[in-house]
């Protein structure tokens, strides 16, 4: 007997961190998390509508994944948990629910089998056979920031919306 198993060359192998918003899992790319934290109440404030989280001597824009997926807010009131993105020396925090684990995923394109979609650089299938999307960490940060800053106030569901 003999078996072959074929590889496609344009496989794309990605270290990530799966995270839980809502019923949802997502995954983020292991090379763009400085840190997860759970902040304290004290560290978290809110000026002109946006919240920023003091991470040692610098605030961070909070940016909730489960808002821009439009997705139901956590019940209860459990401490949040926070994860630092850093793309080319900008950072950001992203809310999550839950911190799944680190694991190695298949990134398939959605762009090939889809279309494009601003903040999804791709999506997986995880072992239990579902899949998850593949979040853009550049695209989250820049989204921040810009809403942050007031210069944009566009939200990731509204892309699905289309």
């Amino acid at each position: 007997t003999a078996m072959t198993i074929r590889l496609p060359l344009t496989l794309a192998i990605l270290d990530g961190m799966s995270v839980r918003v809502a019923d949802e899992t997502y995954i983020l790319p292991l090379a763009n998390i400085a840190q997860s934290l759970q902040p304290e109440l004290a560290d978290i404030k809110t000026v002109n509508g946006s919240r920023l989280v003091q991470v040692r001597e610098e605030y961070l824009p909070i940016t909730s994944l489960a808002e821009h997926f439009n997705l139901p807010a956590p019940a209860g009131t459990e401490q949040e948990i926070l994860v630092v993105l850093e793309v080319d020396d900008r950072r950001a925090a992203l809310q999550v629910d839950e911190l799944l684990g680190q694991h190695q995923v298949v990134l398939k394109s959605l762009e090939a089998n889809f279309r494009k979609i601003n903040g999804v650089s791709g999506a997986t299938i995880l072992g239990d056979g579902r899949v998850a999307l593949i979040l853009d960490a550049a695209y989250l940060v820049s989204i921040a920031h810009s809403v942050n800053d007031g210069a944009a106030n566009s939200r990731l569901g509204a892309i699905f919306a289309d």
